[in-house]
């Protein structure tokens, strides 16, 4: 399966945080094994993309890891903003839930970017072509969540 470069890098940053990965072959087969093709010198390429490093575990193995510092500056909220400025046309909500709808073959994008944020009143997404589910936390509810959402993309 062709997947685009931020999917790919999404799942090997997922990758990297499940599993002790101490080279880069070992990281094209579990890429594989979730149906993600990819050379060495892709997944090379991604993970300086990435800023992942190599990190002394106990018993000695080094294996790949991503800073926080990295993580952070993936997301921050102003990309969080820009990308829900230009990419989310229509905000709903009902009870615990939020539906953006974006241009077809979009809502990944802007899924990954919420995802990366973290807020808190955010458990996850679930992006298709051209919608995404937010799903918020109870305490948040979905009208909340659905404000903050459209606030943040009104710049």
């Amino acid at each position: 399966m062709r997947t685009a470069k931020n999917q790919r890098q999404h799942r090997i940053s997922r990758l990297l945080e499940h599993h002790a990965v101490t080279s880069q072959g070992q990281l094209v087969e579990l890429l594989a094994g979730d149906g993600v093709m990819a050379t060495q010198a892709t997944v090379s390429r991604d993970l300086d993309d990435l800023g992942a490093i190599k990190v002394r575990v106990p018993g000695g193995e080094t294996v790949y890891a991503i800073p926080e510092i990295a993580k952070e500056r993936i997301a921050p909220e102003d990309h969080l903003r820009r990308v829900l400025g230009d990419w989310v046309v229509e905000v709903a909500h009902s009870a615990n839930l939020v539906v953006l709808r974006t241009p077809p073959g979009s809502a990944h994008v802007v899924g990954s970017a919420i995802d990366r944020a973290g807020l808190p009143e955010i458990l996850g997404t679930v992006a298709g072509d051209d919608t995404l589910l937010v799903v918020a936390a109870e305490s948040a509810g979905g009208a909340r969540v659905a404000r903050r959402l459209r606030q943040l993309a009104a710049g």
